[in-house]
């Protein structure tokens, strides 16, 4: 096998603390250098990132910059591609920083099993503060997230979409690039189109790469929100529901809202819908345990939980409403990114 050239693309904005070790742990990895392109789309970052940019291209000629107009994450991702000159893209997220064998395994897989069209390894996250582990325990977990999703696997095989993707470039001029009408959702989008062109995406945990986490309730909220939000808009383009798991969040804020209201006219509803409540605190807090043994972080972990479901099954509300029954266009205010 001949060493293929690998075309590493990091979008990027205002990561000044983070994008030198995230290029740093690229160019170390044990693939041939002389392989590997970095080109990092930057939004015109203002808080230093781009002098260290320059920086690294100074001392490395092969990472590149180039400028991304619109700051919005899809044009970051195309602009990258449309200027690569690799075989494989593989696209790295400026807080991560992918393990030492992260290359090598993703093209390895890719190489070997052409059915494959995209493939990732686990996320190994790095707290920056009690509350961003709290809400990254809750992530984790299948009550927080869903059994599908491949932030709680913990063996290889298939999934619906992989966290830090690496693809053949071939495939972009079959299935087209990213979605630049999405400001969420649109490496989930890309990765259905993949999936119904006969590929299929594949997790493995035999190489990993450690994210950054940083976050508060509010941002969790919107990010949730503007999820469920996009999920509609992609239902509507795609004319299909994507995946059954994003049904959940809807039902239960639809159980929530109704449960209440119909409460305040039948006491066997009441009943009814304390008894099912309980039940959803219940399954919280063994959840809960099953991500951390620490007692105090149960009532937190819990909170984190109830604000996923809630804020994704909210947005995914309020998009059907605005893209499937009254038609019309994303508003302004929903490609406001949360962090």
């Amino acid at each position: 096998m001949h060493t293929p050239k690998v075309s590493v693309i990091i979008p990027c904005r205002n990561e000044k603390v983070y994008i030198e070790n995230c290029v740093n742990a690229i160019l170390s990895n044990d693939f041939d250098a002389t392989s590997i392109e970095v080109i990092i789309v930057d939004g015109f970052s203002d808080d230093g990132t781009r002098t260290i940019i320059k920086d690294k291209i100074l001392k490395n000629p092969s990472v590149k910059l180039i400028d991304n107009p619109a700051k919005k994450t899809p044009h970051a991702f195309n602009l990258g591609i449309e200027n690569s000159t690799g075989e494989y893209i593989i696209i790295v997220g400026a807080r991560c920083v992918i393990s030492v064998n992260y290359i090598r395994t993703c093209i390895d897989i890719l190489y070997k099993d052409t059915s494959i069209g995209c493939v990732g390894g686990r996320v190994e996250n790095i707290y920056e503060n009690k509350r961003s582990k709290l809400i990254a325990y809750a992530m984790s977990s299948p009550f927080g997230v869903g059994g599908g999703n491949f932030r709680i696997k913990n063996k290889d095989g298939f999934v619906d979409t992989v966290g830090t993707p690496a693809y053949r470039k071939s495939i972009f001029s079959e299935i087209g690039l990213f979605d630049i009408q999405l400001v969420r959702n649109q490496d989930d989008e890309l990765n259905y189109r993949l999936i119904k062109n006969g590929y299929k995406i594949y997790f493995t945990v035999k190489t990993s790469l450690s994210y950054y986490v940083r976050a508060d309730y509010k941002k969790l909220f919107r990010q949730y929100y503007q999820y469920g939000y996009w999920k509609i808009f992609i239902n509507k383009k795609h004319k299909t529901i994507t995946t059954v798991r994003q049904l959940v969040p809807l039902i239960f804020l639809l159980y929530l809202t109704g449960g209440i209201v119909l409460s305040l006219f039948s006491k066997w509803i009441f009943f009814t819908f304390s008894a099912l409540w309980l039940v959803y605190i219940i399954m919280g807090v063994y959840s809960a345990f099953q991500v951390s043994r620490i007692l105090r972080y149960i009532p937190e972990i819990i909170y984190a939980f109830f604000i996923l479901h809630i804020s994704y099954g909210y947005g995914y509300f309020i998009g059907f409403i605005r893209f499937i029954v009254l038609g019309k266009k994303p508003h302004k205010s929903s490609e406001k990114l949360s962090r």
